[in-house]
């Protein structure tokens, strides 16, 4: 009698249909509402959604009937796997539907995955990053049928200026020139063009950047990273002609000086503004950055000559969310308490003043009082933050993530930080003072933890590291990295008790040797990087044989650990 509704729902009635019985299969999917499940498995990568297809017939007519899955494939995961016969089976099949495909390091992909590419008529998004078999003639077959093709990345690929016409993402390609750019500017599409990324392309000139301007007009982002000979002649020739751009990222590009950000934010358009290790950019600059109100991100660091009148300037800035002030010596508490008092104050969620050496515990006051949807703060050798400012910061409640590396942390400091059980993701690395007393006291506190960094924290030793996996089970990162009382003992309570750890540091854990590799391999089934540098006790064979598993995996042995603690003694 229960035969036809347990055939509607696709279970298996004999043992031979499939590898083995699946007995009445009543899994919680399979009662879920059609529109439910199909949400559930557009979040399963292509290789799992594979071994899924293959538990029950319910869960295959899902997988294999919605297009709404297969809007996107991602064969990135499975890089190494894909080739021809697989990637134009799912390309084909999927052809109508497809949206968004990424072969990002697909190396083993020839000519007939391009004609497959060119059958998607639909297809807005392609990532052909780092394939090895892209070049000009395999572009040329791939874009004849993508005509309504939004973003395509090619960047660490062969191409050259004859792929130009419908590139937007050029990063670290070498071997076009500015003939090519010349292509992309007076192309059809180029008036549509939104978003550009040339990264590392030294060879362009700035010919090749007013020819760019005068073409792409409508440019709104614009990526140019580690171009260490960018000029304001560049830059201003894309500000004055590209009015739209309201995106922009020049790191690395030492020799921009404030007329290049002046005119970048003439139009007063700027969102998001990327720059880092630039001594030429002044409190003048930063005046024509503050008067562009619609500011969301501002990432501006390494720059010694920025003041406390900088962000002054930004005090307008009502819809700034995220700011980044990190090795900008100058700033201190003069420069914090304008920026806590400005327009924005309710909505900065993000704030990093690593290095910021003149910042004291007056900052960290204004910050518990003003801004009181921070979620993450970086305060990274702030030397005049004393006790009294770490134990205000266990008082932000709001914050989910803090680094106080190398910041004065005591035992008692820590646990009173502990007072903020919303923490998730904490950096204290080379805090130096603490011991296991007070981690065993934080880490009982915040029992949700999921990120920790403990590196050159070289007091800790195995008790602490016992507290800290019976308490925060969540835990998924750890560094231990320079610890170096750590022994095979806290791997045992790690691999034991963290079911979720996937990313772990050990190196210069001297006392650690290949007996801890058993214990990883048994306990930490989902570790995916594994780092193990001068781990003298742990040998390469071993951890070729028992973690072949892990798909990133660091190791260099050698006899000594070279970095010094505070008090000059070397740890081994």
């Amino acid at each position: 009698m229960d035969r036809l509704p347990r055939l509607e729902r696709g279970e298996n009635l004999n043992d031979e249909d499939g590898f083995g019985s699946t007995g009445d299969a009543r899994d919680s999917i399979s009662w879920l509402d059609r529109s439910v499940a199909v949400r559930i498995f557009k979040n399963v990568d292509i290789a799992d959604l594979s071994r899924c297809s293959r538990v029950c017939r319910s869960w295959k007519v899902i997988i294999t009937n919605s297009s709404a899955i297969w809007n996107r494939i991602d064969f990135s995961q499975v890089k190494n796997k894909v080739t021809d016969k697989v990637a134009t089976k799912h390309l084909m099949k999927w052809r109508p539907y497809l949206i968004h495909v990424n072969l990002r390091g697909c190396t083993k992909l020839g000519e007939p995955t391009f004609r497959g590419i060119s059958e998607c008529r639909n297809l807005q998004d392609l990532n052909l990053s780092q394939c090895t078999g892209v070049n000009d003639d395999s572009m040329k077959i791939a874009l004849q049928g993508c005509k309504i093709l939004l973003y395509l990345n090619v960047s660490l690929t062969n191409i050259t200026d004859a792929t130009l016409r419908n590139i937007s993402n050029l990063a670290y390609c070498k071997s076009f020139t500015d003939r090519g750019l010349m292509y992309l500017a007076s192309a059809k599409c180029s008036k549509k063009l939104e978003y550009l990324d040339i990264s590392g392309c030294l060879q362009i000139t700035p010919d090749g950047f007013k020819g760019l301007a005068n073409g792409c007009i409508n440019l709104q982002t614009l990526i140019i990273n580690d171009f260490p000979t960018l000029t304001d002649e560049c830059v201003i020739a894309l500000a004055n002609k590209c009015t739209k751009i309201h995106t922009v990222s020049v790191l690395g590009s030492p020799l921009l000086t404030d007329e290049s950000f002046k005119k970048l934010a003439q139009h007063k358009r700027l969102k998001k503004l990327k720059t880092e290790g630039n001594q030429r950019i002044s409190d003048v600059a930063m005046k024509s950055i503050g008067q562009c109100q619609g500011l969301t991100h501002l990432y501006i660091t390494d720059c010694q000559r920025l003041t406390d009148a900088s962000l002054k300037q930004l005090t307008s800035c009502k819809e700034l969310r995220v700011a980044n002030f990190a090795d900008c010596v100058r700033i201190s508490d003069g420069g914090v308490r304008p920026l806590t008092d400005g327009d924005s104050a309710d909505k900065i969620r993000e704030l990093n003043l690593t290095n910021c050496i003149r910042v004291s515990e007056l900052s960290v006051i204004n910050m518990l009082k003003k801004l009181k949807h921070l979620t993450y703060v970086s305060l990274c050798f702030c030397d005049h933050i004393s006790e009294n400012g770490i134990e205000i910061l266990g008082q932000m409640h709001s914050l989910t993530s803090l680094d106080i590396s190398g910041c004065k942390v005591t035992d008692k400091s820590l646990s009173l930080l502990g007072n903020n059980y919303r923490l998730r993701d904490v950096t204290l690395s080379e805090c130096i003072d603490i011991t296991d007393l007070g981690l065993e006291k934080f880490t009982q506190q915040c029992k949700e933890i999921e990120r920790l960094d403990l590196s050159h924290c070289w007091q800790i030793t195995d008790g602490a590291i016992k507290n800290l996996a019976f308490c925060c089970q969540n835990l998924n990162a750890l560094n231990l990295c320079g610890c170096k009382n750590i022994t095979n003992m806290s791997i045992q309570y790690l691999s034991g008790v963290c079911k979720y750890l996937n990313t772990l540091d050990i190196s210069g854990c001297l006392h650690i040797s290949d007996k801890s590799l058993k214990y990883l391999r048994k306990g930490c089934k989902k570790l995916k990087s594994l780092t193990m540098l001068y781990c003298k006790e742990i040998s390469k064979s071993k951890v070729q044989k028992r973690l072949a598993y892990i798909k990133q995996l660091f190791y260099m042995k050698c006899n000594y650990w070279f970095r010094n603690h505070f008090e000059g003694q070397l740890l081994f």
